[in-house]
């Protein structure tokens, strides 16, 4: 019998939210509670990837990097997407078997170090947008820019900020390793952080590139990639809205893949909120997926049953 694969979406700021101090112990708690409803999906029928964020937690290690800077050569932001992956991985795994280990679950969870590969030509290396780490002085930003060619950005009122380029990805390295594991009944932590990015040079080589993934679109490959029949992206809200926020709002239990495309290019979605969610959902979809599942932590149980969330599916 063919096994059911999922693979579940959610933020970095699901262990680091922004009330929060950021201490090792509240992330441990938080992960507590988020092997929570990832081992609901598993007592849903459901081999599991999990593909998390790390934003909050990339962050602050560049701000350690900074900090120590006179005393410790900083790594680059790659090398940092790969700590953050280790770590977070870690304390995600111990949270899983534990809770698989309450609900007498006989199944083992690994972490993977993931590589993502982008194109060197991707149009993003033109033109960097997100910013990362900490906020520098104007001396301190045109030194960086200098010695190790930043682009910088100006915040009014707390100082100059890195940016780096966003690419998409194209394929993930270990895609195959990771697909036997969860085929073989072993949940998968893979692609945190989007993955590490990487470019294939003209040697054919693996070289590491200083840029941030969007872990929507990482996830959505890799859901391609492996096969699995249920994409879940979880997010803040319960489902997904036209006119979010607005006198008349709308809820969207269901929406084909057209209806999708047609509310994202009337700019339903922003960028900076639900887009990249719905773009990952599309190419999903149109690459052979079957459903996915945007909802919250809070309301996944129910959106399982369909009481909640809302589902992109395949055009008729």
């Amino acid at each position: 019998m063919k096994r059911r694969l999922a693979l579940i979406a959610f933020g970095g700021n699901a262990l680091l939210p922004e009330n929060q101090r950021g201490l090792q112990e509240e992330q441990i708690r938080n992960a507590q509670t988020a092997a929570q409803f990832m081992v609901h999906i598993v007592k849903k029928g459901y081999e599991l990837i999990i593909v998390h964020g790390n934003g909050p937690q990339v962050g602050n290690i560049l701000i350690q990097m900074e900090e120590a800077v006179t005393k410790i050569p900083p790594f680059s932001l790659e090398v940092c997407d790969a700590m953050t992956e280790g770590s977070m991985g870690y304390i995600l795994e111990k949270a899983i078997i534990n809770e698989l280990r309450r609900n007498s679950l006989d199944k083992e969870v690994a972490t993977l170090i993931t590589q993502v590969v982008v194109d060197p030509e991707d149009p993003a290396f033109q033109n960097p947008t997100k910013p990362v780490g900490p906020f520098y002085t104007k001396y301190r930003a045109q030194m960086l820019v200098r010695e190790k060619k930043w682009t910088m950005v100006e915040d009014a009122g707390r100082g100059y900020r890195k940016v780096v380029p966003s690419p998409k990805p194209i394929d993930v390295v270990p895609k195959w390793i990771i697909r036997d594991l969860v085929r073989d009944g072993k949940i998968v932590i893979a692609a945190g952080g989007g993955g590490i990015p990487v470019i294939i040079t003209s040697r054919g080589l693996y070289q590491g590139v200083e840029a941030v993934i969007d872990k929507d679109y990482a996830a959505s490959l890799l859901a391609r990639e492996v096969g699995v029949d249920l994409f879940i992206i979880l997010t803040g809200i319960d489902r997904v809205y036209l006119n979010f926020g607005k006198p008349d709002q709308k809820e969207c239990p269901v929406m084909t893949v057209d209806e999708a495309e047609r509310h994202l290019m009337q700019g339903q979605f922003p960028a900076g909120s639900m887009g990249p969610k719905i773009r990952a959902a599309i190419e999903y979809i149109r690459n052979g997926g079957r459903e996915v599942l945007i909802t919250s932590a809070a309301h996944l149980k129910a959106a399982l049953l369909n009481r909640s969330g809302t589902k992109i599916v395949a055009s008729t």
